[in-house]
């Protein structure tokens, strides 16, 4: 049988009756009125499991029994008041409950009376019954916490300041780290958030103060500051944190986060920091060196973690960026000596890492490096070996779509493109990286008319698609109908304004064919505006600036590009601007370097033949 609603509500009204009756039947104590005693004194010997005798005289020690604070009178008004509020008038039952909560003095019933203010949707009275409960229990660090979610709540941010100094003042220092992620969470939902991080301010202006919490508390500040899109406000914090405590790694951690070509005056928090603390956080070394990459400043990058992998050896997740980087630089050797390194350490901290599905995922990327390493060095059945250690599912793709390139240069592009076509589409993502994978295959395979034509089809489905577009604009360069190339990165331009690779293309294509130089120029600028640390941009803007005749510029600019990223693409451009002031010896040094990095580089080889050096 299906009981009825009404049995329902009553047996949850009776419910909540007995567990009040079981608090206030305890002896209280003065001096925590919300802590009742326990039931079973801790040290107490167990009863006997036999049945007492019912004529057992009563020890004439035992004290009496003391009266319970829980009236009939005030038994009916709580079972009243959770009967009318789950009846449907939440606010009588409001009403009783918190009447009976300020006779009894007790927590768990001004708990209630927030919780049914809260669901019929009154702020006001929730924040009366949190301040009432306060007022009777003010020892409660619980009333002082729900008072101030409250508050935050119905966006009275300024009443805030009182109660979150005071439960900032009773917090353990074991705790204040936990406690200022909280009110950094809390206070960032703030509709005003500019006031949010000015009362926080005020509420800390003790700890802000102190050489042991003042780096903690001037770092929530800033990241309040932050959230409210006061950023030179956010770095002042991380300045006036790391000032009132050097030792502290939050206001480095905040500073990471304004790290920006606007914001000069951040990075060297975190560098003073690093440079400082011998036992600075790895995590925080490891996320700079992120950074830093994000902002394609890869030496830098490989400069933190080569000083991290040297203090911390026995560390998995430096090698593993630190192989990566090295690897992208052309340093093959050391990258596949670092990545070898990754994947020991992984397997000896499998059975002690709580991050195994990260840990597998790192091993792939390792897998996959390697392969392309050893296909690098002509070493194809190398590079089928390491592919065939994958056995993660998810990794399926990325695995097969490298075997299938394995297959292309061998001469096997029906079967990689096979490959490439029976891989599974779970997502509309799936299905266009699938396409893309097959597309660069076909251009790996310099079957560019094929590769075009696919890329023709698919963008007349997805006009809008950049990707599309972008792509199909290369292959058109590739086949000479430059036409079409200007005609689709044009059009990319007016789809995605902020497209970098866009403006470069079209400017470079311009520079390398010695025509309308001075839009050349104004097209990679505007390039570099957008990306001012990619160094392909910066041997664009390098190269057409040696075709506008400024050669001294030419040099400046693609000096820098090529010692940020010794590509050689880069290396060709910068060789022959050096050649051509006479700086041959320098040039084909240069040159030499680029070989042994990629040897089959089509722009390397252009510039070779054409001005006749074998270096």
């Amino acid at each position: 049988m299906i009981p009825s609603p009404r049995r329902h509500r009553l047996a949850a009204a009776a419910s909540l009756v007995l567990l009040a009756c079981a608090v206030n039947a305890q002896t209280s104590d003065p001096a925590a009125p919300n802590s009742p005693a326990p039931i079973i004194e801790r040290n107490a010997p167990s009863r006997p499991a036999v049945r007492p005798r019912t004529t057992a005289p009563k020890p004439a020690s035992e004290p009496a029994p003391q009266p319970s604070a829980l009236t009939a009178d005030l038994f009916y008004e709580i079972l009243m008041g959770e009967m009318t509020a789950r009846s449907g008038d939440p606010g009588s039952g409001y009403a009783l409950v918190l009447d009976a909560a300020r006779r009894l003095r007790d927590g768990k019933l001004f708990q209630r009376a927030v919780e049914i203010a809260l669901q019929s949707r009154s702020g006001d009275a929730a924040l009366a019954a949190a301040r009432a409960w306060q007022e009777a229990l003010p020892t409660s660090r619980d009333a002082r916490r729900i008072e101030l979610q409250i508050l935050i709540a119905l966006n009275r941010i300024g009443e805030t300041v009182e109660p979150l100094r005071a439960e900032v003042a009773a917090t353990s220092q074991i705790e204040r780290p936990l406690l200022m992620a909280v009110i950094a969470r809390n206070y960032s939902r703030a509709s005003d958030k500019k006031l949010a991080a000015s009362v926080v301010e005020r509420a800390l202006v003790d700890e802000l103060k102190s050489p042991t919490t003042g780096g903690l508390a001037w770092a929530t500040v800033g990241r309040l500051r932050l959230n409210a899109g006061d950023n030179s406000g956010a770095l002042e914090a991380a300045r006036k944190g790391q000032e009132v405590d050097p030792a502290s790694d939050a206001p480095p951690a905040l500073a990471l986060e304004l790290i920006d070509p606007s914001q000069p005056l951040a990075e060297p928090i975190v560098t003073r920091y690093l440079a400082s603390n011998t036992k600075a956080t790895p995590d925080l070394r490891i996320a700079y060196a992120r950074v830093l990459v994000e902002n394609r400043r890869y030496n830098d990058a490989q400069t933190q973690l080569q000083a991290l992998t040297t203090a911390r050896p026995e560390l998995a997740e430096p090698w593993l960026l630190l192989g990566s980087l090295q690897m992208q630089a052309r340093q093959d050797s050391a990258a596949e000596t670092s990545l070898k390194r990754y994947i020991d350490l992984s397997s000896s901290q499998s059975n002690k890492d709580t991050d195994a599905a990260d840990r597998k995922r790192g091993v792939t990327q390792a897998y996959l490096a390697l392969s392309q390493l050893a296909e690098r060095r002509k070493d194809l059945a190398g590079a089928e070996r390491w592919l065939a250690r994958i056995d993660s599912t998810e990794d399926l793709t990325l695995a097969q779509t490298r075997r299938a390139g394995l297959l292309a240069r061998q001469g096997k592009l029906p079967q990689a493109r096979e490959i490439i076509r029976a891989l599974p589409e779970r997502t509309p993502d799936d299905k266009k990286q699938k396409f893309l994978a097959e597309v660069q295959l076909l251009r790996d395979a310099k079957q560019y008319q094929a590769a075009y034509d696919m890329l023709a089809q698919a963008s007349a489905a997805a006009p809008d698609d950049g990707d599309l577009v972008y792509d199909q604009a290369m292959v058109a360069e590739k086949l000479n109908r430059l036409d079409d190339m200007e005609r689709l990165l044009r059009r990319l331009i007016q789809l995605k304004p902020e497209s970098q690779n866009a403006y470069n293309a079209l400017g470079y294509s311009f520079a390398d064919r010695k025509i309308r130089l001075d839009e050349a120029r104004t097209l990679i600028q505007k390039a570099v505006q957008l990306a001012p640390e990619d160094p392909f941009i910066a041997d664009s803007l390098g190269w057409v600036e040696f075709r506008l005749g400024n050669t001294a510029e030419a040099i400046r600019i693609l000096e820098a590009a090529y010692k940020t990223r010794p590509d050689p693409e880069i290396g060709a451009h910068f060789g022959e601007v050096l050649w051509s002031v006479g700086q041959k010896d320098r040039a084909v040094t240069i040159w030499k370097e680029a070989l042994l990095s990629d040897a089959e580089n089509e722009t390397l080889q252009e510039t070779l033949k054409r001005l006749r050096v074998k270096p």
